[in-house]
């Protein structure tokens, strides 16, 4: 993500910490902090009132297709993409794993959703946090949310390849592996690899599919993620 305008040839070092944490407050990034970040999910709160207002004022349908998880998913034109279809976004930028879990009682089991189609995860390893951690985290999710709608089927999209964290890759491939491995065992989750499609002959992101920040998606990577999703919410599992 670009600097703002007003910051733009200002040295990092230059800015205030008060402003520099407000610039990240504002555009919904995870505060900066020395080591491991350890946020708490709350930083969300006002972000998931507005969506509850949202409901209160045109309720969403029931059944529908549910995405939830980080700015990918914010920033994924759905109604374009999936016109046919009844879908709900619910995705908060910054967010990690564990923030859609925290809030899953008010963002997620209200929908009674058909199929959820999660992304999370990118964040969480930028932070500091281990592939385990991320694991762990998912599989709660997993676990709550069947809890209460046990027919749900859960779609979750690997962390995906990009420019700007690709010093990370090894660890984001760690956690989509044991995330895939888990996803095996239970006919209701399914695993889409999207390292695959955005990695180019070179072995590296193809960097067509991304903004000019190197870290979010464009039009054409949108493009690429529809078409993976699609076919997938049209099944009907047994």
């Amino acid at each position: 993500m670009s600097i703002p305008y007003q910051m733009r040839g200002l040295g990092t070092k230059f800015i205030p910490g008060v402003i520099l944490l407000t610039w990240f407050t504002t555009l919904g990034l995870p505060t900066p902090v020395a080591g491991q970040e350890t946020l708490a999910p709350a930083r969300w709160e006002t972000t998931i009132q507005e969506f509850e207002k949202q409901d209160k004022t045109n309720p969403p349908p029931q059944g529908a297709v549910l995405f939830v998880g980080s700015s990918s998913i914010r920033m994924w034109p759905l109604k374009h993409c999936f016109p046919d279809l009844p879908v709900i976004n619910r995705g908060f930028g910054g967010s990690f794993v564990e923030d859609a879990l925290y809030y899953a009682d008010r963002i997620v089991l209200p929908y009674k959703p058909r199929v959820i189609v999660f992304y999370a995860g990118d964040n969480d390893i930028a932070s500091g946090k281990t592939p385990e951690q991320v694991f762990h985290d998912f599989t709660t999710f997993v676990k709550k949310v069947h809890e209460a709608l046990p027919k749900t089927r859960i779609i979750y999209i690997a962390i995906k390849p990009s420019v700007a964290r690709w010093k990370l890759i090894d660890k984001m491939r760690e956690a989509n592996r044991l995330i895939q491995d888990f996803t095996r065992k239970d006919a209701r989750l399914t695993f889409v690899d999207i390292d695959t499609p955005m990695t180019g002959p070179d072995g590296r992101p193809r960097r067509e599919l991304f903004l000019e920040d190197g870290l979010h998606l464009n039009d054409e990577g949108y493009a690429l993620w529809t078409s993976l999703i699609q076919p997938l919410l049209r099944e009907t599992p047994e």
